[in-house]
């Protein structure tokens, strides 16, 4: 089990590393190329809108083929997509480099985590999700790094060096035992699981988070260009956040499992409303650089219990854990997609202000309807 954790959590540290890779490089592509903030965002939001288009083709190959075939495809994906973008000198190629990184993350994630979700017992569920979340969130510590040295040196070979990485993890995960080989399941299945509403309330606690970091992510970098911040302050920042993401992400996931799913994401949402309408108020780079890092770490509280209330509810619908988790995927990159782009287009029509707000609305509401609701059942414990 040791051996199927560390190779599922470096699957998706690499993956989430060239995430991550494009905050730094923002201010240096919008010199180079004259990028506005609204190109800006499609930038950012290509890797998602691929994971978001892949993730059910993805959850249905891990349900047709397996686990770790789908993993190798992942793995071949982001090899190759991540060449094109280092010798990319055209804003649409970069786009078009991004989103099949994105499809290639999709499989990576559904791959892996059905991988692993297939192998653990469900009471350590949420610790597991968590500890490979925490990878993930190394990935992104490792990301802006990356990013900063791709804008020093030379992207071509930063880029090209991927190729080596997913080979070897590619012959890792070919010496590492697959899961058992479940029913195929197709569409149908995932039609009858979308009609339960504890799937649903699943998805929409794991897409508020990433719309969040999508909006952070496009106009943060940006606001603290403006200010005067470098590239390394910048990449700095966003590894100060991944940092504190990683540390919290497993100690979460542990909490959910003996506390359950709810409990830590109702933190989170209060955290995030708070701190997402204070992002316009700072005027220096140190105030603003601190405010981005707690507000990220506040949105990372989500992820373990989130990911894993989405997993116990597909579970309990009957669908594969290659399903759930092209679910996820698909939840996820909505919220990116839709706080890259709609972030970048409303931080230029209307003000940053209007964009970071609309997420801090969402998370106070969402957080009003979880009290809301568990007032409802006490009630109705009480009336039984």
């Amino acid at each position: 089990m040791r051996r199927l954790v560390l190779l599922v959590s470096a699957i998706v540290l690499v993956d989430t590393m060239f995430y991550a890779v494009v905050a730094p490089l923002l201010p240096h592509y919008a010199d180079e190329l004259g990028l506005s903030k609204t190109a800006a965002g499609i930038l950012t939001a290509a890797f998602p809108a691929g994971t978001l288009l892949g993730a059910l083709p993805a959850g249905m190959l891990v349900a047709r083929v397996g686990a770790r075939p789908t993993v190798f495809v992942g793995l071949a994906l982001m090899a190759g997509s991540s060449v094109v973008f280092g010798f990319a000198e055209h804003i649409v190629l970069l786009d078009a480099a991004r989103f099949v990184q994105g499809v290639g993350g999709a499989c990576s994630w559904a791959g892996g985590l059905a991988w692993l979700i297939e192998a653990a017992p469900p009471n350590r569920r949420g610790e597991l999700i968590g500890t490979a979340l925490g990878a993930a969130i190394g990935g992104a510590l490792l990301g802006p790094v990356v990013g900063a040295v791709a804008e020093a040196t030379a992207p071509q070979a930063v880029f090209g060096s991927v190729v080596v990485v997913a080979a070897g993890l590619a012959l890792w995960a070919a010496r590492t035992p697959p899961p058992a080989r479940e029913e195929p399941q197709g569409l149908e299945a995932v039609g009858r699981a979308l009609r339960h509403k504890p799937v649903l309330a699943g998805m929409w606690l794991v897409g508020l988070p990433a719309a969040g970091f999508g909006v952070i992510g496009v106009l943060a970098p940006l606001r603290l260009d403006e200010l005067g911040a470098t590239g390394a302050a910048i990449g700095a920042t966003f590894l100060v956040a991944a940092a504190a993401e990683a540390l919290v992400s497993p100690v979460v996931g542990r909490v959910s499992d003996r506390r359950g799913r709810i409990v830590p994401i109702r933190i989170g949402l209060g955290l995030a409303a708070l701190l997402m309408c204070l992002f316009t108020l700072p005027g220096t780079t140190l105030a603003l650089a601190g405010l981005v890092v707690v507000t990220l770490a506040s949105l990372g509280i989500f992820w373990a219990p989130a990911m894993a209330l989405l997993s116990d509810a597909a579970e309990h619908a009957g669908l594969h854990q290659g399903l759930a988790f092209a679910l996820m995927n698909l939840a996820w990159a909505t919220g990116q997609v839709t706080g890259s782009a709609g972030g970048g287009a409303l931080g230029k029509a209307a003000g940053d202000g209007l964009a970071v707000g609309l997420v801090a609305a969402a998370s106070a509401a969402t957080l009003a309807a979880l009290v809301l609701t568990r007032r409802r059942g006490r009630a109705a414990a009480v009336v039984s």
